[in-house]
């Protein structure tokens, strides 16, 4: 008996050490795209605060290619404790359905800590070719045209033709997409009439629409955008599937950190996030700060993965 509670107080120690050994050196902060993203964005307006939280220096480190895989491997395989983290966004949900055999496991290689931001996403029209004024007279023009208009996306499997092609099966909606490399090239030939819609983020539609050469017929979210609160929500016109239709980002761990530093780096990070000049900041660049706790971001990835790879399977989705 005396063995045991020796062995169970040891365990104990060990635990509060490696608790308060982070952190012993340099955090590194993984965004699994390119430099100048809004997950960049998002890692390098933590970084300077996390960093004063935290007595040590935070570096950003990006590690791009494939959709976000590469980075998102490395910080599987890193080192469970709290040196090596990420910054992502939801496409970790959209990629499973499009990649098969991914060299980690989006459930359990990584530990959700907390989910950061949000970008809402607008259903955006050149009112040129395309004049309606409405969902539903957009709707009623499609449904009187089938195949006759096309959408544009940065690409093939992206969240812009996801999220439209969601909206194609539940509404019954004969639309062409058009892919192109990368978001210029989509939101120019929208703009030049070449296609006609666009699914695509509210704030790097919003210089088109003010200048009048796009039109927002209605934007994701239970309310109404604050970057363009003109523009009514897709609920408000009845169509109700789209509320939690977002661009979320997260701070992820590896999969295997301890439980108590999972809550310690959810805790720090929801702290820095709560500061009002990184929260001004953000919503400067058309990101809406949020929070979460690791369980609630862990449901999340969960339903998201779930609902992506159904509308990739149904709408038959594959990458170039």
């Amino acid at each position: 008996m005396r063995i045991s509670l020796l062995v169970a107080l040891w365990f104990l120690h060990a635990a509060a050490w490696g608790q308060a050994a982070f952190p012993s050196r340099t955090v590194t902060l993984v965004v699994p795209f390119s430099a100048g993203t809004g997950i960049d964005i998002l890692a390098r307006a933590l970084q300077p605060k996390l960093a004063e939280r935290w007595k040590q220096p935070v570096v950003v480190e990006n590690k791009p290619g494939a959709s976000g895989n590469i980075g998102t491997d490395f910080v599987a395989k890193a080192a469970p404790d709290g040196h090596t983290l990420m910054v992502t966004v939801n496409t970790y949900t959209i990629t499973p359905a499009l990649f098969k055999g991914l060299p980690y496991d989006p459930v359990s290689d990584l530990a959700p800590l907390s989910k950061i931001a949000v970008a809402t996403y607008a259903f955006v029209v050149n009112p040129n070719t395309f004049p309606a004024n409405s969902m539903a007279e957009a709707i009623a023009a499609i449904r009187a045209n089938p195949g006759k208009y096309y959408f544009a996306s940065p690409g093939n499997g992206t969240p812009h033709h996801v999220g439209m092609e969601l909206i194609k099966l539940r509404l019954g909606l004969q639309v062409t997409h058009v892919p192109y490399k990368g978001f210029a090239g989509a939101i120019t030939d929208l703009i030049g009439g070449q296609v006609q819609m666009m699914f695509t983020l509210v704030h790097s539609s919003l210089p088109h629409v003010r200048s009048g050469r796009l039109k927002v017929l209605a934007v994701t979210g239970a309310q109404r955008s604050p970057q363009f609160p003109e523009a009514p929500t897709f609920r408000e016109q009845g169509i109700d599937f789209m509320d939690d239709v977002d661009a979320w980002y997260a701070v992820m761990a590896p999969g295997k950190t301890p439980r108590e530093l999972v809550a310690r780096l959810s805790a720090d990070v929801n702290a820095v996030m709560g500061l009002s000049d990184v929260r001004e900041n953000l919503l400067r660049q058309g990101l809406i700060p949020t929070t979460s706790t690791p369980q609630e971001l862990a449901d999340l990835i969960k339903s998201d993965l779930v609902r992506w790879n159904k509308v990739v399977t149904d709408a038959k989705i594959t990458i170039d």
